[in-house]
């Protein structure tokens, strides 16, 4: 059993007041995704990327001998930020930078790095694994909150509560069958997301334009370059490259990819607000720790933070889906260079804020505290409008006109309601109703048992939890990511 996660805060040690801080890397994200997106990990695949064109261009018969080759490996983790540093300064190029401060690291074969190569096979390449490697994190989040989620609808399955439509009270369900409503959007993203992984593909070598025309001058035929490719992308664990490409793989795999992300935000808005709007009714709260502060002005307070939170980084997250349509759109031919500071920008955020968002949500929904008496009293002041239906229909099967006890009923429900809209009384229709001579023939504790009105609720939360969601979780088996400490 994976321990249960703490709401704690834990700030950076590391920050400095004199320079901005990114709060999804000190406050939000876990380390593991954070680790992702870092410098070191983007520049190693680098690296990594490099030493794989060499090992496949040897295998093809170009002049790079097995020494290069260990010199390149030998050298792949030790990067010079500071030297990359004065050559970007100088030649205005980071992937450029970069290779000159591997070649010094690997003299022996600075003379066979990138050959063939433009810069997109190595910056693209290195991109679509680190979104792999991201899906995979998410994915194996996700089943986690799917986890702790199904065991809060099976406790709750048969525990009645309140329907709302409009906001308004309506027919009874129950407490868990609502979770499976969110359950079931969870569902829907985590299937996405195994989906969106299957179909990520590596780049390939394609060269300045798409064509392969370097590589083609190298090899000489077709048939060479077509090996080239399989080997490379196999060394970096894809087992397809896109078919066509121009300079960069098409700007619609990262569309895609941000919607899936931007419909998992949208679906953890909904389930927090519901959250929220419980806690005002007093009927579910978020995990509050004991010495939690709620506001600094009302001591009382148990504000549902974690839900706010959540909202928040919910709603950011849909506004970073934008950009990659308004990127697609911009590109001009074969690619022009103004994707590359807005994919800086909004792959990596998108990435540590829908982490954060999974992170939280388990925290939240492992952690959810329901209050089964104020649950029974919200029931109970409504049951007697939510019951009339099956009053006058016992009453009628007793030999009672239908249409006379109907008129009767609405009277004392009108009555009852204004008592309590305009004086803030009690619901009293039940009282009402049994000193109606015209229903003295209802049998008052049946009729009145919240049980009757929840529909298959139950039912269909046990099956779906046993159809659906356990077969699910068996599939992700040990892919099921640990809950983390929260940082506030």
């Amino acid at each position: 059993m994976s321990p249960k996660p703490s709401g704690r805060q834990k700030l950076n040690p590391a920050s400095t007041p004199d320079a901005y801080e990114h709060p999804l890397v000190s406050r939000y994200a876990s380390p593991e995704m954070v680790r992702l997106w870092s410098p070191a990990c983007r520049y190693r695949l680098w690296r990594r990327i490099w030493i794989a064109l060499a090992e496949a261009e040897r295998e093809l018969g170009l002049p790079i001998t097995a020494g290069q080759l260990r010199a390149l490996r030998r050298a792949a983790d030790q990067i010079d930020f500071q030297a990359v540093a004065r050559y970007e300064g100088k030649l205005r190029h980071d992937v450029m930078a970069h290779l000159h401060a591997f070649g010094d690291a690997a003299p022996a074969a600075r003379g066979i790095l990138h050959l063939g190569a433009t810069s997109m096979d190595i910056v693209d390449n290195a991109e679509l694994i680190q979104m792999r490697e991201a899906l995979s994190l998410l994915r194996r989040r996700l089943a986690g909150v799917a986890a702790v989620l199904a065991r809060f609808c099976e406790k709750y399955a048969d525990l009645p509560t309140l329907g709302y439509t409009h906001l308004q009270p309506a027919q009874l369900t129950t407490v868990g069958k609502r979770g499976c409503l969110w359950l079931a959007d969870l569902v829907t993203d985590l299937k996405r997301l195994d989906w969106l992984a299957a179909e990520l593909k590596c780049r390939g070598l394609r060269g300045a334009t798409g064509t392969q025309a370097s590589f083609l001058k190298l090899l000489g035929s077709a048939a060479r370059v077509a090996r080239l490719e399989r080997s490379f992308a196999r060394k970096l664990g894809f087992d397809e490259c896109y078919p066509v490409c121009g300079q960069t793989y098409s700007r619609k795999v990262d569309l895609e990819v941000l919607a899936v992300l931007a419909s998992f935000a949208a679906g953890a808005q909904k389930i927090c607000n519901d959250i929220r709007l419980l806690a005002m009714l007093k009927e579910i709260e978020e995990p509050f720790e004991k010495s939690q502060v709620g506001s600094s002005a009302m001591p009382y307070k148990r504000n549902p933070m974690r839900c706010e939170r959540a909202t928040g980084l919910a709603r950011y997250l849909i506004s970073l889906a934008s950009s990659p349509m308004m990127t697609l759109g911009a590109q001009m031919f074969e690619r022009t260079l103004d994707d590359s500071s807005n994919k800086r920008l909004v792959i990596p955020e998108a990435f540590l804020t829908a982490d954060a968002l999974a992170v939280l949500l388990h925290n939240i929904l492992d952690g959810l505290v329901v209050y089964p008496q104020t649950i029974r009293a919200h029931v109970v002041a409504e049951l007697p409008f939510i019951a009339s239906e099956e009053i006058l229909l016992e009453a009628a099967a007793r030999g009672g006109d239908r249409q006379m006890l109907h008129e009767r009923i609405r009277q004392h429900a009108q009555k009852a309601a204004e008592q309590v809209k305009r004086y803030g009384r009690p619901n009293d229709l039940i009282q009402r109703l049994k000193s109606d001579p015209a229903l003295a023939g209802v049998h008052w504790p049946k009729v009145l048992d919240p049980a009757r009105y929840v529909g298959l609720a139950g039912l269909q939360t046990r099956r779906y939890i046993r159809t659906h969601i356990r077969p699910l979780l068996a599939r992700a088996g040990r892919k099921v990511a640990r809950p983390l400490s929260l940082r506030v």
